[in-house]
């Protein structure tokens, strides 16, 4: 058998993915031609039926209409045009992905779909405008995260953050962090890393898009997480990803916001009734400005009953914030 023969069912398979779908049809004839003028294969029409019957037996799903002009269609795929929009939306609409690299996983996308149905995508796609990063290099940063995770291991890197004049500037003056990475999250349209830090033995997380270059995976064992830490529990009770040291906290909620506590701090949140309007819950969460914006943000219908000095650190940003309106 001859090179030609040993290659042209693959070919063919390419042809059918790329160029046919539930609609779309390719003849016998055509299949041929394209053969032999993209790929410089000749061959003829047993030859074709024999090696679309092999990728039937393969497992590609591939329908025959038989007639004068044999037509042949792939009708069915690994992802349907619904679920690939499905993708292309998350890709599009994420502040994580890089612009370029948003355009290149949408073509990618599309091409899982069949030519026809891939330029149906590309028109009809609208996705809501999001500030894009320009950190090029994230998606080796993530893979990097990753392989320490893997290996449990520390690593080492530099964090930036802007400066008045919109510049990158290396926070602690470019001392590196030395950080043993648990788990990378995307929250909140960014991706961050959860872990230990290695000078204070305490859990916090990084964006990884503000990582000023590939972290280095160090020859450190990783550093245990603090006895009873669940990144669920952490995820639901740590607003925005902000570091800040978590304490108890009982609020006191307006019936109508049920919906709210669950979403933010899941279902299985302890509530207690309070009065006939209101519920009480006491939630273990990150107690910086984010937190106490989020409270003000139900407009008085969430309210911290304790402790003291939460309720203080509460009072004395809106008494803040008022000064600033003067």
């Amino acid at each position: 058998m001859d090179n030609d023969a040993k290659i042209r069912p693959l070919y063919i398979g390419k042809i059918l993915t790329e160029l046919t779908d539930e609609e779309h049809y390719l003849t016998t004839a055509q299949i041929m031609k394209i053969l032999e003028e993209q790929y410089g294969i000749k061959s003829h029409r047993q030859t074709i039926k024999a090696d679309i019957e092999l990728l039937q037996r393969f497992g590609m799903d591939i329908q025959e209409i038989k007639s004068t002009q044999n037509r042949y269609n792939l009708i069915s795929r690994q992802f349907d045009v619904a679920e690939i929009k499905l993708l292309i939306d998350a890709v599009e609409s994420s502040k994580f992905i890089t612009a370029k690299k948003s355009a290149e996983l949408v073509e990618k996308l599309s091409s899982l779909a069949g030519e026809n149905k891939s330029a149906e995508l590309r028109r009809n796609l609208t996705a809501e405008g999001k500030i894009k990063p320009g950190n090029e290099k994230i998606y080796i940063i993530v893979d990097t995260i990753n392989d320490a995770i893997n290996q449990k291991k520390k690593i080492s890197f530099q964090y930036f953050q802007y400066n008045v004049r919109k510049e990158q500037q290396l926070k602690r003056n470019g001392e590196p962090f030395i950080f043993t990475p648990l788990h990378l999250v995307w929250n909140g349209d960014y991706y961050y890393v959860i872990g230990v830090f290695d000078y204070q033995q305490r859990i916090g997380s990084f964006r990884v898009d503000r990582i000023a270059c590939c972290p280095k995976i160090l020859d450190e064992p990783a550093v245990e997480p603090p006895k009873g830490f669940d990144i669920n529990n952490y995820l639901n009770t740590t607003f925005r990803m902000y570091n800040s040291e978590h304490c108890d906290v009982e609020l006191i909620c307006d019936n109508s916001v049920m919906d709210s506590i669950i979403d933010r701090f899941g279902k299985d949140v302890t509530t207690y009734a309070n009065d006939m309007t209101s519920f009480r819950v006491v939630v273990n969460v990150a107690t910086s400005h984010v937190f106490y914006s989020w409270v003000f943000g139900f407009g008085g219908l969430v309210k911290i009953k304790a402790p003291q000095e939460v309720k203080d650190k509460y009072e004395e940003m809106l008494k803040v914030s008022l000064e600033n309106l003067n």
